[in-house]
């Protein structure tokens, strides 16, 4: 396949884009006769063409053209319309050209075409949204009923940028949106808010199979363009574009096949191939452009009505770290995750001290923008960090972050990273399930790409104690104690977000998950409202008929502590241990420590015990050790696990799965005790 980018200029620099391909149309269109590999699939994209060209202020205009059959009635039911999301603030699209050549007849129905009177309409309508509203948008063209076997092609062209910094999840992209025929006479909007400067990352990756995709891009040669793939190669091409002082950059893969993903793997961007491009020289200068922009803006400059907030909730601080948290977590506790737009910047401006504390809701860049004007106003030097929640980010300094955080400097020198969205109801100024995640500090002098240390896993431990004893009818009767701390304790302490009068019946469910036939006579709880104060605590009380089989001579019962309760804050049982082996990386909710010890008081005493051989496991990522010691009539069980970070490599997985196995085989064993 072949395209070409056509570029007309005259003194409105008006500019046409299209991509022609050798099978656009005109064409029968039969069932092609694929290779079995695509068997099963619900649709083959044939090519899948992108081109892009770059004005001199950075303004990306972009073309696509790809054409996908139908191999299966789902992939039909997805295709009945084409849908483009874009954000009018910063950008304009236009679905240009939309075919079906159809399998049965061999004929093309045209739907869109230009100048055609019967074109379907193409729907522009806001997009839905649900917790972050900023104007974006949709074009729709109603495709309707496909066959297999059919053919949709499409072109569609861009103008402008999508900023993904701070959008809370969705996928970077560099330049879009405009109209196809000509440009608006003002395009200022539409220039990259990093001015001058271009940045892409583009997947050559895909759910469903793609014979071909091309990136091509038409740049000046000034603009000093890095680019690298990861996790694949891609075929690379440079040559002088028709107009002097720009290349044309060329990048293809073909056959681009699903990956089966395995449970728990990481992000698609960070295990598929994918192709980062940037102008920009370093993380320092995206560094000083970040600190630049915010601070010309006014984002961090704080009210009279703040700076009094300010100083009556630091009354009685007793040092700068006590300071820190009462501010990190008012903020957390007080402001509401809900995005409204404050029209042009949105997306990459923080919005000012005074909105954020007046309207007291805002996305992730807002509750950080608060909290910096507040510790500034506290006589603390605070800056506005970016992130990437859920995905690795690469050297190459395109667009790769999705979330915003606050930077302190502390008075030793060093930064301390604060996340107020992430930390509601949590004990840490840092949430830990971001740990080993790359971050970027926005300051005057420009700051390089780090990355979150891990946490250790001691700083998240769920521990559960039990106290009990078993008479000659079987019953068990005691106390339970759970106790955590870290993201354990917020996972453990999510047990109270419900209401208030559903408390008592969510903890009870915990326990009857594991032991439906309990009676508990009292459960005992810290105050979830005072969370800073100490780690969650709760304890049961209970009685449980028919929970061990006793005889004259034998006891079986398994200990109700190794059984599970809380599983949630235990998320490496939630994992499917049934693979031996591993490809892909994985990652689990954070760094942790199990801690499970237990007294039984039993009917008589044993002389003979018989409980699951469960090797102690030594390794640096995961550990394992248990132990059951009997002294007449009583008899201590303990065993502890340990998982040293979030993030794993595919290598890791057998130490990983042998110490999840370890506890699980232990929660479902009984312990035999005999005269």
């Amino acid at each position: 396949m072949q395209f070409k980018i056509l570029l007309y200029m005259s003194k409105k620099l008006y500019l046409i884009l299209s991509l022609l391909a050798a099978t656009a149309f005109g064409a029968a269109a039969q069932l092609r006769a694929l290779p079995d590999k695509y068997a099963g699939s619900n649709t083959v994209t044939l090519f899948d063409s992108t081109g892009v060209y770059v004005e001199e202020s950075g303004l990306s205009h972009i073309v696509r053209h790809w054409r996908t059959q139908m191999y299966s009635y789902r992939g039909c039911a997805a295709n009945i319309a084409v849908k483009i999301d874009y954000d009018p603030l910063s950008a304009h699209c236009n679905i240009e050209r939309v075919l079906v050549h159809r399998a049965s007849s061999g004929l093309t129905d045209t739907l869109v075409w230009p100048g055609r009177p019967d074109n379907r309409p193409v729907y522009d309508y806001i997009a839905p949204a649900r917790m972050i509203y900023w104007g974006a948008s949709q074009k729709m063209v109603h495709v309707g009923f496909l066959e297999l076997g059919d053919e949709l092609e499409v072109w569609t062209y861009k103008k402008g940028y999508t900023y993904a910094l701070l959008a809370d999840g969705g996928q970077p992209t560099a330049g879009l949106n405009a109209a196809f025929a000509s440009l608006p006479q003002n395009d200022d909007r539409y220039i990259p808010p990093m001015r001058g400067h271009y940045y892409d990352i583009v997947p050559f990756w895909s759910s469903e199979p793609i014979v071909q995709k091309v990136y091509q891009l038409n740049i000046q040669d000034n603009k000093k363009l890095q680019y690298k793939a990861y996790n694949g190669t891609v075929g690379t091409h440079r040559a002088a574009a028709d107009e002097p002082g720009r290349s044309l950059y060329t990048f293809t893969r073909a056959n681009i096949m699903p990956l089966k993903r395995e449970p728990r793997a990481l992000a698609g961007n960070d295990i598929e191939c994918k192709l980062l491009l940037s102008t920009s020289p370093d993380w320092q200068a995206k560094s000083r452009w970040f600190y630049g922009v915010n601070e010309a803006y006014g984002s961090f400059q704080p009210t009279p009505e703040l700076q009094k907030k300010v100083n009556q909730l630091l009354q009685g601080a007793k040092d700068e770290t006590d300071s820190i948290s009462i501010l990190t977590h008012w903020v957390a506790d007080n402001m509401r995750y809900a995005g409204i737009s404050m029209g042009p910047g949105e997306g990459f401006t923080l919005h000012s001290a005074d909105m954020n504390y007046t309207d007291r809701c805002g996305v992730c860049k807002d509750k950080a923008s608060l909290l910096i004007a507040m510790l500034r106003a506290a006589g603390f030097e605070a800056y506005a960090a970016m992130t990437m929640a859920g995905e690795r980010i690469d050297r190459i300094p395109a667009d790769q972050f999705n979330h915003s955080v606050c930077a302190v400097k502390r008075r030793n020198g060093q930064f301390e990273l604060l996340d107020p969205t992430w930390v509601p109801n949590v004990r840490e100024l840092w949430s830990s399930a971001e740990q080993q995640q790359g971050y970027l500090i926005g300051t005057a002098e420009g700051c390089d790409l780090m990355e979150t240390p891990i946490s250790p896993a001691e700083k998240h431990y769920i521990s559960v104690v039990g106290t009990s004893a078993i008479d000659r009818q079987g019953t068990l009767t005691g106390t339970l104690i759970v106790t955590a701390e870290g993201q354990s304790d917020a996972s453990v302490r999510s047990v109270f977000s419900a209401r208030q009068s559903e408390w008592r019946a969510a903890l009870e469910l915990e326990l009857l998950r594991i032991a439906p036939q309990a009676q508990i006579l009292d459960i005992t709880h810290t105050d979830p409202d005072r969370y800073l104060e100490q780690p969650v605590a709760i304890t049961y009380t209970y009685r449980i008929p028919n929970y061990a089989s006793v005889s004259k001579d034998a006891v079986v019962f398994t200990p109700l502590a190794a059984r599970g309760i809380f599983r949630r804050a235990m998320a490496h049982l939630n994992f499917d241990l049934t693979p031996e082996t591993r490809t892909q990386p994985f990652s689990d909710r954070c760094s942790r420590l199990v801690d499970i010890r237990e007294t039984v008081t039993l009917p008589f005493e044993p002389k003979q015990v018989h409980y699951p051989m469960v090797d102690g496991i030594a390794d640096p990522v995961a550990s394992f050790g248990c132990g059951i010691q009997l002294g007449g009539t009583t008899l201590t069980f303990g065993e502890q696990a340990v998982f040293s970070k979030r993030l794993y490599e595919a290598a890791d997985w057998p130490a990983f799965r042998a110490v999840a196995k370890a506890q699980q085989q232990l929660s479902q064993t009984p312990i035999i005790l005999t005269k």
